[in-house]
């Protein structure tokens, strides 16, 4: 667990780095006060480190089928990021497994009695309060428990901003310095791998597989990227373009010491409010023109392979649902990212009593649409065929905060959005990763399957650049 890295967050006129997922009301001033982070070589269980991690600090996943209550009234909410399981190495291994990163929201706060002040890096204040030894996390978690006040917005026309060329021009809007992308597999692996699944399917093993590929770049080693000082905004002009491309609901910037991971996913995993939890699955891509939308409208193959993860999704949420209570709410609605449509459609269930936010990662993550079905089968076929590890793509990011206060509930229930990391980028050691695929099925075609990954890459590529 560590403490090193604050988000910055965001004012007007500044580099947009606020953590995907954050409520656009909160964005004008949010400041870090604990994270964790966990590598899965730490051993344990992700789903139960973040839930005794949120209980921490004031937020209580346990039971979110009952819209359990914030107890911490300084608590904003939680960012998190949660890497899929693998067997497979990532080609990010500086990332961790899960990141869970508490703010809090308002005017700094200055050290009560009892704490210890730290300063790490310029502009920042780590304010520890004294452990509660009748707390049952107080052990586990003391070390994590500091306040941390992330350094002020970098300003665009900053000379921190400015002087720094490894990155950026000097803006968000400027060009950044990255070498040629190098793929961890040829159009021809890609096909090969392709026809692997169909052969799969061929057997009997699979209905659909979700394949995902990887391809990284240099991307230099400036200052703010693995020093930790806040000298300077490192990758970060870059990836705020990525998180915010149109579509992006999941748009949003993490970094720790020495890695950054930038989201534009348009996909929910999760989410929960008043009960009842939401996903939303993609399937189906074509350019957003009005041809592309009339031939995914068209496209009995695409259809398919998204009705079948719809089931999948169906089943997942069924595990942990009230009986009779899941539904589709609707189904293959065209939506538009960044130059692309995709199909998407939205399930639903109200969540059986006592259901925590480990039982409920635990059947639907990961996600349907970037797995296959049956799951655990399509994940084995992935697995064998893939060329490396998915690293931080594929899992989860979001927001872990609350409602508005009300009866009973004076710092507002217990609410969680998050996102599938498809469309992400992660940016660690002078590199940035980035991966794509997409669902096979019997009649996929490998040619065509190697242009839609390529195509969902393209805008990541060119806001990384930015041009």
């Amino acid at each position: 667990m560590s403490t090193l890295g604050p988000v910055v967050g965001y004012e007007p006129g500044t580099v947009d780095l606020h953590p995907p997922g954050l409520p656009g009301a909160c964005r004008a001033r949010i400041w870090e006060r604990s994270r964790f982070e966990w590598y899965s070589r730490d051993g344990g269980d992700p789903l139960q480190l973040l839930t005794e991690f949120a209980a921490s600090q004031g937020v209580h996943l346990a039971d979110i089928s009952a819209s359990p209550t914030v107890t911490d009234a300084f608590t904003c909410g939680i960012s998190v990021l949660l890497a899929p399981p693998s067997v497979t190495p990532s080609p990010a291994p500086s990332v961790p497994d899960l990141v869970a990163v508490a703010y809090s929201h308002g005017p700094r706060r200055s050290p009560e009695p009892g704490t210890t002040v730290a300063y790490s890096s310029p502009g920042t204040v780590n304010v520890a309060p004294a452990p509660d030894a009748d707390s049952p996390d107080s052990g586990r978690f003391a070390s994590s428990l500091t306040w941390r006040e992330s350094a002020p917005p970098l300003a665009a026309d900053s000379p921190g901003v400015s002087e720094i060329s490894d990155f950026s021009a000097g803006s968000p809007g400027g060009v950044s310095a990255i070498g040629p992308w190098t793929p961890s597999w040829t159009e021809a692996e890609h096909a090969a791998a392709v026809d692997g699944v169909r052969a799969a399917i061929a057997r009997g093993d699979v209905y659909v597989v979700n394949l995902v590929g990887h391809a990284s770049a240099p991307f230099g080693a400036g200052p703010g990227l693995g020093s930790g000082s806040g000298s300077g905004p490192g990758p970060g002009p870059a990836l705020a373009r990525v998180a915010a491309l149109p579509g992006a609901r999941y748009g949003g910037v993490l970094r720790g010491e020495r890695w950054w991971v930038a989201s534009a996913s348009p996909e929910t995993l999760v989410a929960v409010a008043g009960g009842r939890a939401v996903t939303r699955p993609i399937k189906g891509t074509r350019p957003a023109t009005a041809q592309g939308r009339a031939e995914l409208l068209a496209s009995a193959k695409e259809r398919a392979e998204h009705v079948m993860i719809v089931d999948l999704e169906r089943n997942d949420l069924g595990r942990v649902a009230e009986v009779g209570s899941v539904r589709v709410d609707e189904l293959f609605a065209l939506r538009r990212w960044s130059g692309l449509w995709q199909a998407e459609s939205t399930v639903s269930a109200r969540l059986a009593p006592g259901v925590g936010l480990a039982e409920l990662l635990a059947a639907v993550w990961p996600g349907g649409s970037v797995t296959g079905a049956p799951k655990l089968a399509a994940i084995d076929v992935a697995t064998r065929l893939e060329p490396v590890g998915r690293g931080p793509s594929m899992g989860a990011c979001g927001w872990i905060g609350h409602g508005a206060p009300g009866p009973g509930a004076p710092h507002g229930r217990v609410e969680v959005d998050l996102g599938l990391t498809i469309r992400t980028v992660a940016v660690a050691d002078g590199r940035a990763h980035l991966w794509a695929g997409g669902g096979i099925v019997w009649d996929s075609d490998p040619a065509a399957e190697v242009a839609e990954a390529a195509a969902k890459t393209a805008p990541i590529k060119r806001a990384l650049r930015g041009w």
